[in-house]
C-alpha cells in the first residue's frame, strides 16, 4: 500500500498539466484526469454503455502497472515503463447493470478502474464513449463468468485484457446455468439476445450444468442459441467446454468427468463438435485445447490452474489458470479470423 502511495502522488504531480484540463465536451463523467481517481481507484460517473479508457502510466521511478475494473475484471496486463518514461495504453470496456454474473447483485453505478502492479504509476487517464465498437459477448456457466471472489475467475473475466482498444467483452455468462436454464431465464438470453449488433461475436460455451439433458435436448439448445445470434446480425461461435482435473492412473484425462460426458451418456464437447459443423459456425476447441495444458502439467502442475489447494474444487480455475485459458480463446479467435490480430495483445 505505501508503494502504491508514493507511486500515485508522483504521478499526480508529473500528471497536474493534463489532469487540470477541464473536460471536453462528450467526454464520460468529466472523463479525464486523475480528479477521478483516489487511493488506487478511479471512478467515472458513466450510464451503462462501451466506454474507452485510455491510461498514461510512468512516473520518475520505474514502475509497473495493471488495470481491472468492475467486477474484478483484468483488462490491462501488468506493464512496465522505465523510470522518467511515459507509456500510453487504451482498451475498451463494457459497463452495465448488473455490472458482473446477469442474476448477481447490481454491483455500484458508473465505472470503476483499480491501478495496482508491483509499482503502479497513473499519469493520466480519459474515458470517452465508444464509437464503433466491436463487442464479444459471452454465454456460459460458473467457468467463464466474472467471478465476484477471490480466488475464483471465469476465463471470460480475464479475456478483457488480451484485446485492444476498439474491441470490449460483454460477460454475460452465470453461475450454474445450463442450456436449458439460460434460455429459459428471461435475465439471461432474452436479456442478451436483443443487445446483438451485426458483426458482433457471441461466445457460447455451456455444457458443465447439463447433467441431466439428453442430447436431442442439448443439440436442439445449442441450435437454438446458433440461430437467435444470426437473426440479429451477429457471429456465433461455439465454444466446447474447459476440462475438469480429474487424472486417470496413467496421468491423462481420458475419463467421462475430465471431458464432460453427462450422467446420460452425453458427449457434450462431441455434440458441441458436430452441431457446429452442421450448421457451419465456427468452433473453438477449448476442451482438446485446456486437456492438452492440463495433461502436460500433470497432476502436480495442473493444480494452480485449479483450485485444488484452496478449495478441493477441480472444476473451476484460479486467476492464473483463467487466464491461461483466456489466452487459449485469444488465440483461436485470432486462428479462425474472428478478431484481426491487431486488435489482441500477444505475450
Amino acid at each position: 500500500m505505501r508503494r502504491f502511495s508514493i507511486a500515485v502522488v508522483a504521478a499526480v504531480t508529473l500528471g497536474t498539466a493534463l489532469s487540470s484540463v477541464p473536460a471536453q465536451a462528450g467526454e464520460a463523467g468529466g472523463g479525464r484526469g486523475l480528479t477521478h481517481c483516489a487511493a488506487g481507484t478511479c471512478h467515472f460517473d458513466v450510464p451503462p454503455g462501451t466506454y474507452d479508457v485510455r491510461v498514461t502510466l510512468g512516473g520518475k521511478a520505474a514502475s509497473s502497472t495493471s488495470v481491472s475494473g468492475e467486477t474484478r475484471r483484468s483488462l490491462l496486463p501488468e506493464t512496465a515503463a522505465p523510470a522518467g518514461e511515459r507509456i500510453t495504453r487504451s482498451f475498451t470496456v463494457n459497463v452495465r447493470t448488473p455490472e458482473g454474473e446477469p442474476t448477481g447483485p447490481e454491483g455500484t453505478p458508473g465505472l470503476d478502474l483499480r491501478i495496482a502492479g508491483s509499482a503502479p504509476a497513473l499519469a493520466d487517464i480519459r474515458v470517452t464513449r465508444a464509437r464503433h465498437a466491436r463487442q464479444i459477448f459471452l454465454v456460459g456457466d460458473s467457468t467463464v463468468c466474472d467471478q465476484p471472489g477471490d480466488p475464483y475467475s471465469g476465463w471470460g473475466q480475464q479475456l478483457p485484457q488480451f484485446l485492444r482498444k476498439g474491441v470490449s467483452v460483454a460477460n454475460y455468462a452465470d453461475s450454474g446455468e445450463s442450456t436449458v436454464t439460460y434460455l429459459g431465464n428471461p435475465q439471461l438470453w432474452a436479456t442478451v439476445r436483443p443487445l446483438i449488433r451485426p458483426g458482433d461475436l457471441v461466445l457460447v460455451q455451456l455444457a458443465h450444468n447439463d447433467k441431466t439433458t439428453d442430447e436431442a435436448t442439448y443439440r436442439a439448445n445449442l441450435e437454438t442459441l446458433v440461430a437467435g445470434v444470426r437473426e440479429r446480425g451477429g457471429q456465433p461461435v461455439l465454444v466446447t467446454p474447459v476440462v475438469r482435473r480429474w487424472f486417470n492412473p496413467d496421468g491423462t484425462l481420458n475419463n467421462g468427468t475430465a471431458l464432460l460426458v453427462n450422467g446420460l451418456g452425453v458427449d457434450h464437447p462431441a455434440v458441441t463438435r458436430s452441431v457446429a459443423a452442421a450448421q457451419d459456425v465456427p468452433l473453438i476447441d477449448l476442451t482438446a485445447k485446456t486437456r492438452a495444458l492440463v495433461e502436460s502439467l500433470g497432476p502436480e502442475g495442473s493444480k494452480a490452474l485449479y483450485l485444488t489447494n484452496e478449495a478441493r474444487d477441480n472444476t473451476h480455475t484460479s486467476v492464473r489458470g483463467a487466464t491461461a485459458y483466456a489466452g487459449l480463446v485469444r488465440d483461436e479467435l485470432v486462428a479462425l479470423h474472428l478478431v484481426p490480430k491487431g486488435t489482441v495483445r500477444v505475450g
